[in-house]
């Protein structure tokens, strides 16, 4: 069976099992011919399921075997190929002594690759190079190799699919489907080797002539006990029940290794699976020194601001994945257990790193633990993922939505059968969950309750309270001021809050919140994303464009002044439109897909109507959360290239669209957030492609005005929310009472008004 699912490096059978004092069956001869033939039989089939058994429970490790085999052939294809495109001359940095390169260049030998299979003796050949030239060059050469070696990265090419990586994600795809496959049933396999190692050497004697005629009386009779507690064991309904599984298990795993095509359209559709389990034999195999430091970076300044004993209490926690159907890696396995084991926190993963895998990671680890009711609070548009996601990733009881119609009859089936409630911040309010011991609380998109005095902030918090662990997610956890990200430490951790003072400066802020905040930056744990190219393409408002905007200054409307260079009178007039066709018919030709972001929904239908056949959508807040996700799936199962137009807070929560490499954003938002949601919605873990950013300004026109705005809202959050290395921050620095929007939206058009010499009493 192992030889199937991992290439033969795992063979487990009863007869190559050694002999030891901890080998259950009979090793080393066959049972007396005189020995009870039920009993006889009965024991045979006691040692195909022991063998059987640890064959199963020794193919993930067999299979992270294999893995770490196909990854240093393609490591060691990869070291080739660069050292054979790295010119001689790159090893000058790595010399000691002289030696003559250009020497060695002349004969030909002009990389580095090439200096490494050329013989000593063609080297002493070469004019100006004697023997110690040659042994220093080779030794110069390996040493460069060594340090390639250390710093490159296996990243799958899809264009060229090397045969090397073929067979590296053919070995990933056994390892994740034997962990899928065997993890489920672990415990009732562990359980019954137990069972069969305890009695397992008394029983042999029952079964054994020989040694039944040298043991003694109370030997014989403990044989005869064990023998019969055997024979018991196998004749269980949930011993046949296991083999049975046992059985499924070999017919799963025993699949025809998948075809060069098959196994890179897998790769395409499951990417951030594949590169996670990458990352895992990749550290495993060349022994990255990420440790605590890198798998769990604390936003807030690092793990250093972490207090001694959380950070060793983390280290040497047992996380139980044994429900969970997806591989974590490191980050989030840190992740997991610093919300396990600090009960009540905000996890600030940037967004596209897998927060709801490291949630769900609690839950099951909860739940192997006995725990029951799990409660889900989160967006309306996310509901559906939510679901999908529990269904897909773990063992957990089937996810009740508490939503709509049906809410109160499944709200009583949920305290009748516990399980995990899916519900929205809306909904939230009307249930009566008051009597319910909730385990474990999540609040996704947490930065909806950062308002103290909404209904649906006060409904979360009163439910928050009540449950024993807090786990409040969301990418963005300050959008204008810091106060909000107080409210949110509020709700989890009301004596932390307290002492948060912004005036306080950076390092002593993130140093008072690190014991409940947690946040990694993609930066810091997706070593294999592909570049981000973000381009600002400024353009100007001429003729019919600048009319438009003018009338739109003049007659005091913030949020036409904002449109005007999409919506002028004729379509062919506006310089934005002009661009934004630029960009897609570039993308089509280089068969890329593109998801077109605005928050007005004028914009988007001149958008959609103007790019006709290519565009799907427009992705609205009207359109129901299913009709979403089926919109994001037929964009990316759609064969040719196409374009997704889709309002920005729509589209930009909830959804994974790695398809789509190209992302436009049609005008400036107020909040950098939104806008990093919107581009972390196909920037994020699961990415093979690189991912171009385009965002589409006007010169002498309220996107400039915006764009201030942005910047100053990005410096507060870089300061105290991101990793900084700030000391000394500066109170005045920090504007904690940013003016509100309207007031903003007044001043930029009092200042255009001005610029265009326009007077207080012109209209439009």
């Amino acid at each position: 069976m192992a030889d199937a699912v991992c290439d033969g490096r795992a063979r487990y059978s009863a007869s190559s099992l050694p002999v030891s004092s901890e080998t259950p069956p009979d090793q080393i001869g066959p049972a007396a011919n005189r020995s009870p033939e039920p009993h006889r039989r009965a024991f045979r089939r006691l040692k195909r399921l022991w063998a059987d058994i640890a064959a199963v429970l020794a193919l993930p490790h067999a299979c992270v075997s294999d893995a770490q085999a196909a990854y240093r052939a393609e490591k060691d294809r990869a070291v080739r190929a660069q050292l054979a495109t790295t010119p001689l001359r790159e090893l000058r940095r790595f010399s000691e002594g002289r030696i003559s390169y250009s020497a060695i260049e002349s004969a030909a030998i002009r990389t580095v690759g090439s200096v490494m299979s050329t013989s000593p003796s063609r080297l002493e050949s070469i004019r100006g190079v004697g023997p110690k030239s040659s042994a220093r060059i080779h030794a110069v050469a390996k040493r460069f190799e060594n340090d390639t070696r250390r710093e490159l990265k296996v990243r799958f090419e899809i264009g060229r699919r090397p045969s090397e990586q073929t067979e590296l994600l053919n070995a990933l795809r056994a390892l994740d489907e034997a962990r899928r496959t065997v993890r489920p049933v672990s415990p009732r396999l562990e359980a019954a080797k137990r069972r069969i190692d305890a009695d397992f050497a008394d029983a042999r004697v029952a079964v054994n002539r020989f040694r039944r005629t040298f043991a003694g009386p109370r030997r014989k009779e403990r044989s005869r006990a064990a023998l019969q507690r055997m024979v018991e064991f196998l004749n269980e309904p949930e011993t046949a029940a296991l083999e049975s599984k046992i059985a499924d298990i070999r017919s799963r795993l025993e699949k025809p290794r998948s075809g060069q095509t098959a196994i890179w359209e897998e790769y395409t559709s499951r990417a951030a699976t594949y590169n996670g389990l990458l990352a895992e034999i990749e550290e495993l195999e060349f022994g990255f020194e990420f440790g605590p430091d890198r798998r769990g970076r604390n936003s807030l300044g690092d793990r250093q601001f972490l207090p001694a004993d959380v950070a060793n209490r983390i280290d040497s926690f047992d996380l139980d994945v044994t429900l969970l159907g997806a591989s974590l890696r490191g980050y989030q396995d840190f992740g997991a257990k610093f919300a396990l084991l600090q009960k009540r926190v905000i996890l600030g993963d940037e967004m596209g790193l897998g927060k709801t895998i490291e949630a769900l990671a609690v839950l099951c680890h909860l739940r192997s633990r006995g725990a029951s009711h799990f409660l889900v609070v989160c967006p309306t548009s996310v509901l559906a993922n939510w679901e999908n996601e529990i269904r897909r990733h773990s063992q957990l009881p089937i996810p009740l939505r508490l939503h709509g119609d049906p809410r109160e009859q499944l709200l009583r089936k949920w305290i009748r059968n516990g399980g995990v409630a899916i519900t929205t911040f809306g909904t939230l309010p009307k249930l009566d969950i008051s009597t319910i011991d909730i385990a474990a609380v999540v609040v996704d998109e947490a930065h909806y309750v950062k308002n103290p005095e909404a209904l649906r902030t006060r409904a979360v918090h009163a439910c928050l309270q009540r449950s024993q662990h807090a786990l409040l997610m969301s990418g963005t956890p300050l959008e204008n001021r810091l106060e909000e990200f107080r409210a949110l430490v509020n709700h989890v951790q009301p004596a932390i809050a307290t002492r948060l003072r912004p005036h306080q400066g950076a390092e002593a802020f993130q140093r008072v919140a690190a014991p409940v905040y947690l946040r990694r930056n993609q930066t810091d744990v997706l070593d294999e994303l592909p570049e981000k190219i973000e381009t600002v393409d400024w353009l100007r408002l001429e003729d019919a464009a600048a009319d438009t905007y003018r009338r739109a200054v003049a007659s005091r409307n913030f949020m036409a002044m904002r449109r005007a260079a999409f919506l002028t009178d004729n379509p062919a007039d506006s310089p934005k439109l002009g661009r934004l066709r630029e960009i897609v018919e570039e993308a089509k030709d280089n068969d890329r897909k593109v998801i077109v972001y605005s928050c007005f929904r004028d914009v988007l239908e001149r958008v959609h109507g103007a790019l006709g056949p290519l565009a799907m959508g427009p992705l609205t807040g009207s359109v129901t959360g299913p009709r979403r996700q089926e919109l994001v799936d037929q964009f990316s199962t759609r064969r040719e290239p196409a374009v997704l137009v889709s309002q920005i807070e729509a589209g930009g929560i909830g959804l994974n669209i790695q398809v789509a490499s190209i992302v436009i954003i049609a005008e400036p938002q107020w909040k950098p957030s939104t806008e990093e949601q919107a581009i972390a919605r196909s920037y994020r873990m699961g990415q093979n492609q690189p991912v171009e950013v385009h965002r589409l300004l006007t010169e002498d026109s309220v996107d400039e005005y915006m764009l201030a705005i942005l910047a100053h809202k990005s410096a507060i959050f870089d300061s105290y929310i991101r990793p900084s290395a700030m000391k000394d921050a500066a109170a005045a620095a920090v504007d904690t009472a940013t003016s509100s929007q309207s007031v903003q939206e007044e001043w930029i058009i009092d200042s255009e008004r001005r610029r265009l010499g326009l007077s207080p009493e012109a209209e439009g």
